[in-house]
C-alpha cells in the first residue's frame, strides 16, 4: 500500500493547532492536528453548500457572495457555477498557507477557482468582516470549523453564537441567505437561528457523490427585514 506523503504544514493563526496538506495517489486530504477536516474524494456536500445558497439569488444582477473558509476550492467552483457573470465573490480564509496550497498543489481539484475573476481573496479572519459589514451581501457561506460544533478554534464558536448570528443578519441584504455546512446536526443552534430572524431550512446530505459517504447538515437561513438589527448590542 502506498503510504500518505506529507506535502506541507502551516500554523493556524490564533492558535496552538497547525493545518498538514497530504497526497496519496491522487486523493489529497486536509488535517488538523492529525485530524481530516476535508478530503479531495469528499465534497459533495460541499457543492451542495454552495448551490443551496445561490440558486433562490442566482437570477439577481450584481449579487455579492461571502465564502468563509477556502478549504480545497470546491465551494467556491459550485458558487461560481451557479452566479452570472457579473457576480462579486468574497473568499476570507484565515491561514494564508491555504491560499497558496489553492493556487498550487489544490488547483487542479476544482478548476482553479481562484483566477476567475469574480473571485477576490481577503486573507482574515470572517467574523472580522461579518463585524464590518452591514446590508453587504446577498449570500453568506460558511464551512469553518466542522460547523457549530467545531475543534479547531474557540473563537469560532462567536460565529454560531447570537452575537455572531446578529452580525450575520445584519450583513446580509433583506432576503439574503446564510448557509452553514456541519459535520453533524445541532438543534440548538437551528432555535438559535430563528431567535435571530431567520427562517431556516435545515438539509440533510451526503459527503460523496450518489448518495454515499457520511451524513452532513446544512443549514438556509433566509434574512427577513434588517431594520430587525439596526440597533447594537
Amino acid at each position: 500500500m502506498i503510504p500518505w506523503r506529507l506535502l506541507e504544514r502551516a500554523k493556524i493563526p490564533g492558535s496552538k493547532s497547525e493545518l498538514t496538506l497530504h497526497q496519496h495517489d491522487d486523493e489529497l486530504s486536509i488535517r488538523s492536528d492529525g485530524l481530516e477536516l476535508m478530503n479531495s474524494r469528499t465534497h459533495a456536500s460541499e457543492d451542495r453548500l454552495a448551490e443551496l445558497a445561490c440558486e433562490p439569488i442566482a437570477a439577481r444582477p450584481r449579487v455579492h457572495v461571502l465564502i468563509g473558509g477556502l478549504g480545497m476550492g470546491f465551494t467556491l467552483r459550485a458558487a461560481l457555477s451557479c452566479l452570472r457573470a457579473d457576480a462579486k465573490l468574497t473568499v476570507a480564509e484565515l491561514v494564508p498557507a491555504v491560499v497558496e496550497w489553492n493556487r498550487s498543489h489544490l488547483a487542479a481539484l476544482a478548476g482553479r477557482p481562484l483566477e476567475d475573476a469574480r473571485v477576490r481573496v481577503e486573507t482574515s479572519d470572517v467574523a472580522e468582516l461579518l463585524r464590518q459589514s452591514r446590508n453587504a451581501f446577498d449570500a453568506i457561506v460558511l464551512d469553518v470549523d466542522n460547523g457549530p460544533a467545531g475543534m479547531g478554534r474557540a473563537s469560532n464558536d462567536w460565529l454560531y453564537a447570537r452575537a455572531g448570528l446578529t452580525a450575520n443578519h445584519r450583513a446580509l441584504r433583506t432576503g439574503g441567505v446564510l448557509a452553514v455546512w456541519s459535520a453533524s446536526p445541532d438543534n440548538g443552534f437551528t432555535e438559535r437561528l430563528r431567535g435571530e430572524g431567520f427562517e431556516v431550512r435545515v438539509v440533510s446530505t451526503r459527503g460523496r457523490a450518489q448518495g454515499k459517504g457520511a451524513r452532513h447538515t446544512i443549514w438556509l437561513a433566509t434574512a427577513g427585514d434588517e431594520a430587525r438589527h439596526a440597533g447594537t448590542r
